[in-house]
């Protein structure tokens, strides 16, 4: 009788000591024989995004310059004249910025600047560029593409 008591314990210990194991390490698992492992691959979206440095006077003109060029058919020296005008004029924009005055002073530090650009600009180009300049910058620097017209071939 004793043996027979044993014998049923072992068998029931045997079976629930099976489930944990299972539980455990997942035999029959989908990802395996030791469960799901850890891929060596890294996310792609695992890191979160560092915040870009806010750009520079320098490479906002930069940015700007080619389609300034380009519409305005600049010479290098007109070009070098835009770009320091510029650069000199984002810069103390940027610096007003960090400054946060009371918006009646702001208003006055960037018309100041805004008369400063201006003349230095009519002194260092010809007047039919300097014209297309303050048009150019009214569009907000967007250039409109010449657009070439397809000559119809007529049937004969």
């Amino acid at each position: 009788m004793k043996s027979i008591r044993i014998l049923i314990l072992s068998t029931l210990l045997t079976l629930f000591a099976s489930e944990t194991l299972i539980a455990q390490f997942g035999y029959g698992n989908p990802y395996g024989r030791y469960g799901r492992q850890r891929s060596i691959v890294p996310q792609a979206g695992g890191q979160p995004t560092q915040k870009q440095e806010p750009l520079t006077a320098e490479e906002l003109v930069d940015e700007q310059m080619p389609s300034i060029t380009e519409a305005l058919e600049l010479n290098p020296f007109e070009e070098a004249v835009v770009r320091t005008t510029l650069v000199t004029s984002v810069q103390q924009r940027i610096e007003l910025q960090i400054l946060q005055l009371e918006p009646e002073k702001m208003k006055e530090a960037v018309e100041k600047i805004r008369i400063r650009q201006e003349e230095e600009l009519k002194a260092g180009l010809p007047e039919d560029k300097y014209n297309d300049f303050l048009e150019l910058q009214e569009n907000r620097f967007k250039t409109k593409k010449k657009k070439k017209k397809k000559k119809k071939k007529s049937k004969e």
